[in-house]
């Protein structure tokens, strides 16, 4: 497997991306008034690392380690003396502008706000300080700015799309191969291990996968895999996450013809993508994008599909910072990630394109996959096929 971590060329690259994001921070929090921002969870973590992990169990809120972001720019990087190693050797941290911060690993036990104790120390009695998650009482006078962070992220920096477009191909193609060696039998449980092992082998963690065979494909929009083995039909799904960014995408097989009802359900779950995407745009918020896919399903002949699955939102660090929904005021920015996930009983399209000023690029896409060419709003999107086996 080729190595994920930092070369000494991406060196300068991630130093200047990091101390873009501590500056935008820094100017979030004068507007909140706050002294500091202590940053715990994964995806923030991975965020103001430029793609360092904490996450060690992945069960967890909050990682091993916690970056620290002072408003005059300072930033530390908390670690218990057992992971400061490899956040400074293997995930590149040293030399990017965080001072080291390590204590024993029986610091931690039995106390929840074990980092805010190192965090005092560094900052002094008094300092304001926000929490990117919901404050435990232990914390002391923290606020929760969360949903704050999370805004910030939002909008891609130029790095970030070039790594988020290395991850679709990779997703792309890892999902492909597992599909092209799918063969009627195999378990929904055994082709979960597979897409497992081939986004693993690309360096990518599937955080979810979903595997829906024959009457659980047309019964549920989240199939988690069983050991029911597959005849007719297969639905793969996975979010795959490197460097902290997630892409998420589908594929849909069928071992023989593929039925013209579904072709034609198919067809029109990528119509309601595509004039998505279409309205994908800088300021529109959540509530008029749901708008759009609920008043297509209706004009396609298909009314109250929105309700019976969610249809996606923007992604990044989150396989979804929001979903689209009524009342949604969250709005676009540009550019950054989408992944919507249209479905209609027995089928789904999704893959993950980054939406920026001159519309949206696809990154997950399959090489030789069949697509639907779909027109909307002056563009034309490849939006994936159902297949049958013997056409991959």
């Amino acid at each position: 497997m080729a190595s994920h971590l930092p070369s000494a060329s991406s060196s300068s690259t991630a130093s200047i991306e990091i101390d873009q994001k501590t500056q935008g921070l820094a100017r979030r929090m004068a507007d909140l008034h706050l002294d500091a921002v202590l940053l715990e969870t994964p995806p923030n973590f991975a965020w103001i690392t430029a793609g360092a992990s904490n996450a060690i169990d992945l069960t967890g809120e909050t990682g091993v380690g916690a970056v620290l972001v002072a408003r005059d720019g300072r930033r530390w990087l908390l670690a218990n003396q057992i992971e400061m190693p490899r956040f400074l050797e293997e995930d590149g941290l040293e030399g990017r502008g965080f001072t080291p911060a390590d204590f024993p690993w029986t610091a931690e036990p039995g106390d929840p706000g074990w980092r805010t104790t190192q965090v005092w120390k560094l900052l002094g009695a008094g300092a304001r300080l926000g929490l990117d998650r919901v404050p435990h009482p232990a914390l002391g006078p923290v606020q929760g700015v969360g949903p704050e962070i999370a805004r910030l992220r939002a909008r891609l920096t130029p790095p970030e799309v070039e790594r988020y477009r290395a991850l679709g191909r990779d997703a792309g193609e890892a999902l492909g191969e597992v599909c092209r060696g799918l063969r009627p039998g195999l378990s929904e449980d055994e082709i979960a291990g597979r897409l497992a092992a081939a986004l693993l082998a690309r360096g990518a963690v599937p955080v979810v996968l979903l595997v829906g065979s024959d009457a659980r494909l047309e019964r549920f929009r989240h199939p988690l895999p069983t050991a029911q083995s597959w005849e007719r039909a297969v639905m793969v799904v996975a979010c795959a996450r490197r460097g902290g960014l997630i892409a998420a995408l589908t594929r849909i097989v069928w071992a023989g013809p593929v039925p013209e009802e579904v072709r034609r359900r198919t067809r029109a779950a990528a119509e309601v993508n595509a004039r998505l995407l279409a309205a994908t745009r800088p300021g529109v918020t959540g509530d008029e994008l749901f708008a759009v896919a609920a008043r297509a399903y209706e004009e396609l002949g298909f009314p109250g599909e929105e309700k019976r699955h969610h249809q996606g939102g923007p992604c990044g660090y989150q396989s979804r910072d929001w979903i689209a929904g009524p009342g949604s005021a969250e709005t676009v920015v540009s550019p950054q990630a989408f992944a919507w996930n249209p479905s209609i009983t027995g089928t789904k399209v999704e893959e993950t394109w980054i939406v920026g000023e001159e519309g949206a690029e696809r990154i997950t896409g399959t090489a030789g996959w069949p697509v639907l060419e779909v027109e909307s709003g002056g563009r034309t999107y490849p939006i994936p096929d159902v297949v049958s086996l013997g056409n991959l």
